[in-house]
């Protein structure tokens, strides 16, 4: 559900025509973690690659001691291990790396943590979309956390193998320990450990709505916004163990002795995960485990955790998300028929509706529709707006509104895909440059408006400040959503037939 589309860059995308006007200058912090040395770039202090922890494979990560040595700070860490373009990977992944305008502990600026997508499988904060020199140029100091992903992460083996208590939730356990290292030490960078927001796309949001069903996890932050990346419950023991089971069939280790897998080279290890899974008919899923020692319950099912009425949230998504994971140029989308849109879209939907009565009313809705284009309609409301709505709605019947948005800016550069999953990560960071978003003028102006609405948000919890059109949280009696576009606006129940098309079948996590 939360597949993250990669979009290669140019290398101007990685911090944009600002940060590339001058030359590197030197950047020093000390900190209770050590001395680093970074690099200063357009105003912007920058320190990457800077370890936050060290983990045994399928071990709950440990804290590394105060450096002794001044630590230079000028390349990001590996990513984890995967399947996909980023390198270069290493199980020693455990790496943070910050943006901040004001190396200075008296500064007390808000903080923002990012947490990448690419589902619990992969991804990286090294993609050039992340970089954080145009966010901390609005205020802000911006921290990207790397943490370990698949079986590295969120293979369940404690009901196998006692020596691994901690395994389905190790890439979880990851965050709360960069969270940690960030409460210690960020002040010295100029942030205020009291003010920090955590944000994340796709599967990033995912892990951030799951951290608040972990009792470690709370106090570390006090914000939320999340991008396309819902979590509204988690999977339980039972099933992951027999997950582990089929995982541990096709790396060829028996279930009674999991020792091969300490000692298989990392390769062997993602080339398992392509084990049937046996519950759905794809390869083996693996994500946060309700084990009862990390995981608790279930993040908002039902209704939302205690820690998750604690927070300040903000929640969206794309207009048109499954755009990314299917091509509208392709045969298959371009020959489509009405008599199999049904079957497809049947596919993909976490509810159980009745697709005949799905496909009818959004052709009645939208008569000029392709089958193709009600698929993805169909799709993007019912798969991936709906979980949004689920942690919107459990916040407010709960007395903690969100405030929510729906991203509508269409790709200048890929038209035929629209605002599809994960257009918005370029617009938040300000990254426009080499990404599907473009750099035209429409582009900066919905790019500004996303930051400024971000950053307040980061400030103070509401994504109001003077000089802002009013943007009224979330509320049952009107659904007040923001519509980011080219002309911005609140709507109200922007969704509303799909929604009650929808409701009244029960929604379930996939994976779950």
């Amino acid at each position: 559900m939360f597949a993250r589309r990669a979009f290669l860059a140019g290398p101007a995308a990685l911090l944009g025509a600002r940060a590339f006007a001058q030359a590197p200058g030197g950047a020093e912090v000390t900190c209770p973690a050590g001395r680093f040395t970074g690099e200063r770039v357009g105003g912007i202090a920058r320190f990457r690659g800077i370890r936050y922890g060290r983990a045994e494979r399928f071990r709950r990560a440990m804290a590394v001691p105060p450096e002794r040595d001044p630590v230079r700070a000028t390349a990001f860490g590996p990513a984890c291990p995967q399947r996909g373009k980023y390198r270069p990977q290493s199980e020693d992944c455990l790496f943070l790396n910050i943006w901040t305008p004001q190396t200075d502990a008296r500064a007390r600026l808000p903080v923002m943590v990012y947490v990448h997508g690419g589902a619990y499988a992969n991804g990286s904060v090294t993609d050039p979309e992340n970089d954080g020199a145009s966010l901390a140029g609005k205020g802000v100091v911006l921290v990207t956390v790397n943490h370990r992903l698949n079986a590295l992460g969120y293979l369940y083996l404690a009901s196998l193998d006692p020596r691994f208590p901690d395994s389905g939730n190790n890439g979880q356990l990851d965050l709360i320990l960069a969270l940690q290292w960030v409460r210690a030490n960020i002040a010295a960078f100029g942030g205020d450990p009291s003010q920090v927001t955590m944000f994340g796309q796709s599967g990033g949001g995912a892990k951030i709505a799951t951290l608040t069903a972990m009792p470690a996890a709370r106090g570390l932050y006090h914000r939320v916004a999340t991008m396309s990346g819902q979590q509204v419950a988690v999977t339980d023991a039972e099933r992951s163990t027999e997950r582990a089971r089929a995982y541990l069939a096709a790396l060829g280790a028996s279930p009674r002795d999991v020792s091969p897998a300490l000692t298989v080279p990392v390769e062997r290890l993602l080339e398992a995960l392509s084990a049937g899974d046996p519950f759905e008919d794809s390869p083996v899923y693996m994500g946060p485990v309700l084990d009862r020692r990390n995981v608790m319950r279930h993040p908002f099912s039902p209704g939302a955790a205690p820690a998750a009425r604690e927070l300040a949230w903000m929640l969206g998504g794309t207009r048109d998300e499954t755009r990314a994971y299917f091509d509208p140029d392709s045969m298959e989308m371009r020959t489509l028929s009405w008599d199999a849109v049904g079957a497809k879209i049947a596919a993909e939907l976490p509810v159980k509706a009745p697709v005949e009565t799905i496909v009818a009313e959004y052709r009645r809705r939208f008569p000029a529709h392709a089958p193709a284009d009600v698929f993805f309609a169909a799709t993007s409301d019912g798969r991936s707006w709906r979980p949004m709505l689920e942690e919107a709605e459990a916040l407010a019947r709960a007395g903690r509104p969100a405030f929510v948005y729906q991203f509508d800016f269409a790709s200048p550069v890929e038209p035929v895909r629209g605002a599809f999953h994960a257009l918005d990560i370029p617009f938040v960071f300000g990254t426009l440059a080499g990404s599907p978003a473009g750099t035209g003028p429409e582009s900066r102006a919905v790019s500004a408006a996303m930051q400024d609405r971000f950053v307040a948000f980061a400030r103070s919890g509401t994504p109001n400040a003077p000089g802002l059109p009013a943007w009224p949280a979330y509320r049952l009696r009107d659904r007040a959503t923001m519509v980011f576009d080219r002309r911005s606006r609140v709507v109200r129940d922007p969704r509303g037939w799909q929604r009650r098309l929808f409701a009244p079948y029960p929604y379930t996590q996939p994976g779950t």
